[in-house]
Order: C-alpha cells, then sequence, then structure tokens
C-alpha cells in the first residue's frame, strides 16, 4: 500500500461556532511520519474478495498507520488500482486515537461508524460521535477531521435537526500557576 500524503494533526485550540457548524483548528502539526508508515490490521477473520477489490476484518479488529490507531468491531478496506481507497470501520462505538506532536495530548474518538480516506487525509466520524482532546471535546452525528490542514468540522448545514456540543472545560488553578 502506497502512501505518498502525509498526516497532520495538532493541539485542539480554538472552536468556533457559527449557526449549525462548529469549527475546531488545531494549532501544531502531527507525528510527520504518519503517512509514509504502512497500514497494519489485526483482526480475529479476514477475508479478500479480488474481484470487488475489498478486504472484510471481523472480530476486535486494530488498524495502527504510525500515531493513527483504530479500534472496531469491523473494518472494510476498499482497493483502487491495489492501494488503499477507503476504509469504513463500525463499532459499539469504534474508537480511534492519534499522536498529534510529542510531549501533546492525544486526539481521541469514537463513533458507531468511520470513515478513513488515506489519500485525502479525512476522517469522517458518523452517528454518535464525539472526539477529545485536552480540556476540549465536541460531539454530533457528523464530524469530519482533515489530517493535513487540522480542521475538524461538526454538523451539518443542511440540517437544523443535527446539532453540535462543544464543552470547553476552564483551565485548573494549578494549570494557571505553571
Amino acid at each position: 500500500m502506497k502512501q505518498n500524503n502525509k498526516k497532520a494533526a495538532g493541539l485542539l485550540r480554538e472552536c468556533l461556532c457559527c449557526l449549525l457548524l462548529a469549527l475546531y483548528s488545531v494549532g501544531g502539526y502531527a507525528l510527520e511520519s504518519d503517512g509514509d508508515q504502512p497500514i497494519t490490521i489485526d483482526s480475529n477473520a479476514a477475508t479478500y474478495d479480488d474481484v470487488k477489490a475489498i478486504s472484510i476484518y471481523t472480530g476486535d479488529v486494530i488498524s495502527i498507520q504510525g500515531s493513527i490507531h483504530v479500534k472496531s468491531d469491523k473494518l472494510v478496506v476498499y482497493f483502487s488500482g491495489g492501494e488503499v481507497s477507503k476504509m469504513v470501520f463500525t463499532g459499539n462505538p469504534a474508537k480511534f486515537k492519534q499522536t498529534p506532536k510529542v510531549g501533546d495530548p492525544d486526539i481521541t474518538g469514537e463513533a458507531l461508524t468511520g470513515e478513513y480516506y488515506p489519500k485525502k487525509n479525512l476522517l469522517v466520524l458518523i452517528d454518535k460521535a464525539t472526539v477529545w482532546q485536552g480540556r476540549g471535546a465536541y460531539s454530533s452525528d457528523f464530524i469530519e477531521y482533515d489530517l493535513k490542514t487540522s480542521l475538524v468540522k461538526a454538523g451539518e448545514k443542511a440540517s437544523a435537526s443535527k446539532r453540535v456540543r462543544v464543552v470547553l472545560q476552564p483551565e485548573s488553578s494549578q494549570q494557571k500557576g505553571k
């Protein structure tokens, strides 16, 4: 699996809420080597369909690419031209973790369904999705996380019924004194 795109993600520092869309900007950069690393998948069972160009992994699935770790119940990998074009993971919930920069807190999240597009550096979390880093967290039924530009979008412009919840924790007295 050839990976030419580099992954970037950083420390979540700001939260901008605009109508039904919340944007969370990320400062800093992810481990530069993430995009150059192979994708490793461990599971209880695996099948590959050469005609459809997909592989399916089930049972305690763990997929890793550099500092990106995903744990799910099922993972479907779609291939195009011999390369991974899309990975769809599901769980109750499926969980992910990424180290943005050595020394910074990990970015973690969960959702019932996730879609990862390695060539686009895009992670999409669908249905009961939540992302945390440091003292901040946000939840929605739809969250897009662009690993290259370090931008997270939550909610959907087209639907007023899908709300976004953002929680920003205040700095503790001990942290202010440092």
